[in-house]
Protein backbone atom coordinates (compact mmCIF):
# COMPACT_ATOMS: atom_id res chain seq x y z
CA UNK A 1 0.00 0.00 0.00
CA UNK A 2 1.15 3.01 -0.77
CA UNK A 3 1.97 6.57 1.41
CA UNK A 4 -1.27 8.40 2.56
CA UNK A 5 -1.91 11.78 1.58
CA UNK A 6 -1.19 14.54 3.72
CA UNK A 7 -4.93 15.71 2.96
CA UNK A 8 -5.79 12.19 4.04
CA UNK A 9 -4.39 11.98 7.14
CA UNK A 10 -5.71 15.32 7.73
CA UNK A 11 -9.69 14.24 6.19
CA UNK A 12 -9.02 11.40 9.03
CA UNK A 13 -7.66 13.97 11.57
CA UNK A 14 -10.81 16.27 11.59
CA UNK A 15 -13.20 13.64 11.24
CA UNK A 16 -12.44 11.98 14.85
CA UNK A 17 -12.26 15.37 15.87
CA UNK A 18 -15.80 15.91 14.43
CA UNK A 19 -17.32 12.52 15.75
CA UNK A 20 -15.66 13.38 19.41
CA UNK A 21 -17.76 16.21 19.55
CA UNK A 22 -21.03 14.73 18.85
CA UNK A 23 -23.19 13.46 21.88
CA UNK A 24 -25.73 10.74 22.04
CA UNK A 25 -26.13 11.06 18.20
CA UNK A 26 -26.67 14.50 18.55
CA UNK A 27 -24.54 16.64 15.78
CA UNK A 28 -22.10 18.94 17.28
CA UNK A 29 -22.75 23.01 17.67
CA UNK A 30 -20.13 25.65 16.62
CA UNK A 31 -19.80 26.09 20.41
CA UNK A 32 -18.75 22.81 20.68
CA UNK A 33 -15.66 22.87 18.22
CA UNK A 34 -12.51 24.44 19.64
CA UNK A 35 -9.72 25.78 16.27
CA UNK A 36 -7.52 25.35 19.49
CA UNK A 37 -7.64 21.46 19.05
CA UNK A 38 -6.77 21.28 15.31
CA UNK A 39 -4.56 24.27 15.14
CA UNK A 40 -2.50 23.36 12.11
CA UNK A 41 -5.81 22.66 10.20
CA UNK A 42 -6.78 26.37 10.41
CA UNK A 43 -5.58 27.55 7.24
CA UNK A 44 -7.72 25.74 4.82
CA UNK A 45 -10.82 25.72 7.76
CA UNK A 46 -13.83 27.49 6.80
CA UNK A 47 -17.08 27.84 8.43
CA UNK A 48 -20.56 28.28 6.29
CA UNK A 49 -23.34 29.48 7.42
CA UNK A 50 -26.42 27.97 6.46
CA UNK A 51 -29.71 30.06 5.16
CA UNK A 52 -32.67 28.42 5.13
CA UNK A 53 -36.14 29.19 3.24
CA UNK A 54 -34.44 29.58 0.52
CA UNK A 55 -31.53 27.53 1.46
CA UNK A 56 -28.31 29.38 0.88
CA UNK A 57 -24.67 29.42 1.98
CA UNK A 58 -22.82 32.19 3.02
CA UNK A 59 -18.92 31.63 3.95
CA UNK A 60 -18.58 33.22 7.81
CA UNK A 61 -14.98 32.37 7.58
CA UNK A 62 -12.36 31.34 5.48
CA UNK A 63 -9.15 30.56 6.91
CA UNK A 64 -5.92 32.42 5.14
CA UNK A 65 -4.76 29.26 2.90
CA UNK A 66 -7.76 29.82 1.09
CA UNK A 67 -6.64 32.63 -0.16
CA UNK A 68 -4.28 30.65 -2.87
CA UNK A 69 -6.73 28.66 -3.69
CA UNK A 70 -9.26 30.81 -4.54
CA UNK A 71 -7.02 34.00 -5.34
CA UNK A 72 -9.38 36.28 -3.44
CA UNK A 73 -11.17 36.74 0.09
CA UNK A 74 -13.73 34.61 0.13
CA UNK A 75 -15.30 35.34 3.87
CA UNK A 76 -18.38 36.39 3.66
CA UNK A 77 -19.50 35.90 0.36
CA UNK A 78 -21.82 33.70 -0.67
CA UNK A 79 -21.71 30.92 -3.71
CA UNK A 80 -22.95 33.02 -6.34
CA UNK A 81 -20.06 35.75 -5.11
CA UNK A 82 -17.11 33.16 -5.67
CA UNK A 83 -17.89 31.03 -8.21
CA UNK A 84 -19.36 30.25 -12.09
CA UNK A 85 -22.72 28.77 -12.47
CA UNK A 86 -21.18 25.41 -12.64
CA UNK A 87 -19.20 25.74 -9.35
CA UNK A 88 -21.83 27.07 -7.54
CA UNK A 89 -24.56 24.49 -8.54
CA UNK A 90 -21.82 22.03 -7.70
CA UNK A 91 -21.35 23.30 -3.91
CA UNK A 92 -25.14 23.83 -3.35
CA UNK A 93 -25.50 19.92 -4.64
CA UNK A 94 -22.94 18.97 -2.08
CA UNK A 95 -24.15 20.99 0.85
CA UNK A 96 -27.38 20.08 0.58
CA UNK A 97 -26.46 16.56 0.92
CA UNK A 98 -24.65 17.73 4.00
CA UNK A 99 -27.79 19.37 5.95
CA UNK A 100 -30.57 16.90 4.16
CA UNK A 101 -28.04 14.00 5.06
CA UNK A 102 -26.37 15.54 8.52
CA UNK A 103 -23.71 13.68 7.49
CA UNK A 104 -20.09 14.94 6.82
CA UNK A 105 -19.27 14.40 2.74
CA UNK A 106 -16.26 13.83 1.23
CA UNK A 107 -15.14 14.57 -2.61
CA UNK A 108 -12.51 16.18 -4.77
CA UNK A 109 -13.00 19.41 -7.01
CA UNK A 110 -11.08 20.52 -9.85
CA UNK A 111 -10.39 23.70 -9.76
CA UNK A 112 -10.81 24.22 -13.58
CA UNK A 113 -13.15 26.72 -12.99
CA UNK A 114 -10.44 28.87 -11.58
CA UNK A 115 -8.28 28.38 -14.95
CA UNK A 116 -5.99 25.87 -12.90
CA UNK A 117 -7.62 23.05 -14.06
CA UNK A 118 -3.60 20.99 -13.02
CA UNK A 119 -5.29 21.65 -9.27
CA UNK A 120 -8.26 20.16 -7.19
CA UNK A 121 -9.13 20.60 -4.13
CA UNK A 122 -9.46 17.11 -1.32
CA UNK A 123 -12.75 18.45 0.58
CA UNK A 124 -14.59 17.38 3.34
CA UNK A 125 -17.83 18.96 4.95
CA UNK A 126 -18.61 18.47 8.40
CA UNK A 127 -22.65 19.06 9.97
CA UNK A 128 -22.91 21.46 12.83
CA UNK A 129 -26.18 21.73 14.75
CA UNK A 130 -26.67 24.79 17.23
CA UNK A 131 -29.83 22.65 18.48
CA UNK A 132 -28.24 19.37 17.95
CA UNK A 133 -30.32 18.30 15.41
CA UNK A 134 -30.48 20.73 12.80
CA UNK A 135 -27.90 22.03 10.55
CA UNK A 136 -27.12 25.61 10.95
CA UNK A 137 -23.76 25.38 10.33
CA UNK A 138 -21.00 23.84 7.94
CA UNK A 139 -16.97 22.94 8.88
CA UNK A 140 -15.18 22.54 6.06
CA UNK A 141 -11.58 22.03 4.89
CA UNK A 142 -9.74 21.91 2.09
CA UNK A 143 -6.15 20.38 0.74
CA UNK A 144 -5.24 21.17 -2.36
CA UNK A 145 -3.47 18.58 -4.72
CA UNK A 146 -2.03 18.53 -7.94
CA UNK A 147 1.26 20.74 -9.28
CA UNK A 148 2.13 23.35 -7.51
CA UNK A 149 0.07 22.29 -4.59
CA UNK A 150 3.10 21.83 -2.44
CA UNK A 151 4.06 25.18 -2.78
CA UNK A 152 1.71 26.78 -0.99
CA UNK A 153 1.36 24.01 1.50
CA UNK A 154 2.21 25.91 4.71
CA UNK A 155 -1.18 27.40 4.39
CA UNK A 156 1.00 31.33 5.13
CA UNK A 157 1.01 34.15 2.98
CA UNK A 158 2.90 37.35 2.45
CA UNK A 159 0.70 40.52 3.38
Amino acid sequence: MGAQSPGARAHEELFAYWASRRSSGRLPSRAGIHPEHFKRHLPTVSLIDVGLEPRRYRLRLAGTGLYSVYGREITGRSLEEIYNSTAADYWRTELDRVVEDRRPAVGVHNLAWRGAPHQSILWIRFPLASNGADVDMILGYDALIGQSAESHSSGIRAA
